[in-house]
């Protein structure tokens, strides 16, 4: 009859109504099941890096925006309980740290870019740890230091500044990044901050810091990259 509705309507608005909010359920499950997701993939991704001798894992995808590269096959963890900083080379004070030492020190949080040679970035990363000018002062550089040597416990890597340089106040011995302690897979429990320069001046797994006459250049550097590694626009001469 003409005054009475299509079984077909009355029965099709509730199911798209369930459609829809079943749909909506599963986009607010998948949102708050990301963090976690996000963080078991770069777990992964940290781990697979340190036995991939071909570099590849590196150019997998990672919503966190981060890539994890090492330039040896593995690499040792360090925690509270064998972690060394060793500061030498031309000073009159040389010092070792243990993380505790480093810890106590005044703590300073620097804000800036990360940004890698390879084309990723991730914008305003938090970076929280000890001046690298502190470190320099408390070991009394000779009038002969011209330049500050960064060795690895990876056993391989290096970075080099100029004293000028490592003296700024947004150069960091990195304890902390984005809020949290620095894990292994970041090149924990601590690395260089390198704020106005490419990530790869930001060497990972610190172990040694040596105040040398002249710059040497670090293991990228052999490799045909910018010893100053500026990111553009980048102010050179800031305190």
């Amino acid at each position: 009859m003409a005054g009475q509705p299509k079984a077909g309507a009355e029965s099709g608005a509730p199911v798209g109504r369930r459609a829809m909010l079943g749909m909506l359920g599963a986009g607010a499950a998948a949102l708050a099941a990301a963090p976690y997701l996000q963080r078991g993939w770069e777990g992964f991704l940290g781990a697979a890096s340190q036995v991939d001798s071909t570099g590849l894992t590196g150019l997998l995808p990672n919503p966190g925006g981060f890539r994890y590269y090492s330039v040896v096959g593995s690499v040792p963890h360090k925690d509270d309980t064998n972690y060394a900083l060793t500061v030498g080379g031309l000073v009159d004070k040389p010092k070792t740290y243990t993380l505790a030492d480093l810890r106590a020190m005044p703590q300073t949080r620097v804000v800036a870019d990360v940004v890698c040679t390879d084309g990723w970035r991730v914008d305003d990363t938090p970076f929280e740890g000890v001046k690298l000018a502190d470190i320099l002062d408390a070991s009394g550089v000779r009038s002969s230091g011209a330049a500050v040597r960064f060795t690895c416990f990876d056993g391989a890597y290096s970075e080099s500044l100029t004293l000028e340089q490592a003296r700024r106040s947004d150069m960091l011995v990195a304890l902390k990044m984005q809020d949290k302690p620095i894990t292994h897979e970041h090149g924990g429990p601590v690395r260089l901050f390198v704020a106005p320069m490419y990530f790869y001046k930001s060497a990972k797994w610190l172990s040694g810091i040596s105040v040398t006459d002249k710059v040497v250049p670090g293991f990228w550097e052999e490799r045909g990259y910018a010893i100053d590694g500026w990111l553009d626009g980048a102010d050179r001469h800031a305190a």
